[in-house]
């Protein structure tokens, strides 16, 4: 695991075949490593990641692998299970993910002998973003180009289905907001679904097309961030529902929005994939620029780690991580 200054990159870790998804674990599964997953053209892998900026004794980053799991088609989305533990014996290891063949797949595993997925089908069309219940986890919800968003329990039965105006991009469930949804669509609405009545709560309005990704802010409830064509927008939803704050990023259009975890002012952006290169952007709103620029080979995915103000990407037979300032 080196350190990168070329591109300024703080680490890499070398993948056999390009890295569609990178997802850490943001719930605490008990070990002081932090899980990764990462998605390929028929697999994915998920192993433990340890930093120097998080322990004195580790030499820039310490990598391992835990298993390969066999996909057999593109991953296009994870979303871990707060059910996830090293700390157990055995442990489990949960995860699903969302295939190009309009199936989410969940996975649970021991590391061993048990090694069980679930097909849940029922979408039309591309899925783009799926989230497990973030207390309990025993329902997945997820959002498609087929106008719908889904809520299933473990076994694959629809639990509830909501109709959308246009292709859901990014769906998020917040650990303090436990019976609601949020819902991004590409026409710029993003809403609120409250899962007791089933019906729709709240509605943001972006007034700017196409919204690629929205998240839900972790450290604070009210806080919603999206982009939309090349801008960044912030809502505070006790204000109003159109953004506060907006601010042109990406020169040729803006394609995922994450907060980090651990700041309710950090979050970082990333652009297209241009012809080789996708950059990455890390914002704080205290600042008028970005406060770090990283440049990934055809990236795809954005994930952040869990209490470091650090983000990764997917690359070509890579995944990139770079770190930042609070």
């Amino acid at each position: 695991m080196k350190q990168d200054s070329t591109r300024n990159t703080a680490y890499t870790v070398d993948c056999e075949d390009y890295v569609h998804v990178v997802k850490f674990n943001p719930f605490d599964c008990g070990d002081a490593c932090s899980l990764i997953a990462y998605g390929g053209n028929n697999y994915v892998v998920v192993g433990t990641c340890r930093f120097q900026e998080e322990d004195a004794e580790v030499e820039g980053m310490q990598y391992k692998t835990l298993r390969t799991f066999h996909h057999g088609i593109r991953v296009d989305a994870i979303a871990w299970s707060p059910e996830t533990r090293l700390d157990t014996l055995p442990p489990q290891i949960r995860f699903c993910t969302a295939a190009s063949d309009r199936k989410l797949r969940l996975f649970t595993s021991d590391l061993q002998d048990k090694n069980e997925f679930k097909t849940f089908d029922g979408h039309s069309a591309y899925i783009n973003d799926l989230v497990f219940a973030p207390k309990e986890g025993q329902e997945v919800a997820s959002v498609g180009d087929d106008h719908t968003c889904r809520v299933w329990d473990l076994e694959g039965n629809e639990k509830a289905h909501f109709v959308l105006r246009s292709p859901g991009m990014s769906v998020c469930w917040h650990p303090e907001e436990a019976f609601k949804l949020m819902v991004a669509e590409k026409n710029g609405t993003i809403r609120f679904y409250d899962l007791i009545t089933q019906q729709a709560i709240l509605s943001l309005e972006c007034e700017q097309t196409p919204l690629m990704s929205a998240d839900w802010c972790l450290k604070n409830t009210l806080k919603i961030g999206a982009v939309a064509g090349s801008d960044w927008l912030i809502w505070d939803i006790t204000r109003s529902s159109y953004p506060q704050d907006k601010r042109p990023v990406h020169v040729d259009r803006a394609r995922s929005f994450r907060w980090s975890p651990v700041n309710e002012n950090l979050f970082a952006t990333t652009g297209y994939p241009g012809k080789t290169t996708t950059q990455l952007l890390v914002h704080h709103l205290g600042h008028p620029q970005p406060i770090l620029t990283g440049t990934a080979a055809v990236g795809s995915g954005l994930t952040w780690h869990r209490t470091l103000p650090l983000c990764a990407v997917g690359g070509d037979h890579k995944i990139f991580f770079w770190v930042t300032e609070m």
